[in-house]
Parts: structure tokens; C-alpha cells; sequence
């Protein structure tokens, strides 16, 4: 792999994969006798439909709107609309 003018590599996929490294994760490089080891810090596996849905599914329920519809929800949330007149 070659080094780019501001010291970047890209680490080969399968080296990625077996790793576990994906983005968000953190990595150095460690310099010793034989040249430079890479070591993993820290890997954040990239986040599957099945996480989302599971927050997804875990935030259900704790807005509470007081029973505003939509529209008055969003009226209170960005104020009112001046550029609309009076219904």
C-alpha cells in the first residue's frame, strides 16, 4: 500500500474484517524492532438494521405530546407560522 501526502493508508478489508474494525474505531501504530505493528484501540462493529430497531423499539412511548395533534405539536415545537395567515 502506498502512504499518502498526509501519512494515510487504507487498512486492506480483510485485515478490516478479521480486526473488527470498522468506522468509529480507534487504532495505533506501534514502532519496534521489526518495523510497525498495528494495534486495534478500540472497534465499534458498524451497527446492523436489528440495533436500530431495537432502540427503535425501546424509544416507543417516551414522548409524551399531552395529547396535541401533529400539527399543534409542531406549532409548538417551531412556533407559529407567520407567513401563513389566520385559518
Amino acid at each position: 500500500m502506498r502512504v499518502t501526502e498526509k501519512g494515510q493508508v487504507t487498512i486492506p478489508k480483510d485485515i478490516r474484517d478479521r480486526l473488527k474494525i470498522g468506522p468509529g474505531s480507534e487504532v495505533d501504530f506501534i514502532a519496534d524492532e521489526k518495523g510497525a505493528r498495528l494495534v486495534v484501540l478500540s472497534s465499534r462493529p458498524e451497527a446492523s438494521q436489528d440495533d436500530f430497531e431495537s432502540w427503535l423499539d425501546s424509544m416507543s412511548g417516551t414522548l409524551d405530546t399531552g395529547g396535541m395533534t401533529t400539527e399543534k405539536f409542531m406549532e409548538w415545537l417551531r412556533g407559529p407560522r407567520d407567513d401563513l395567515g389566520s385559518y
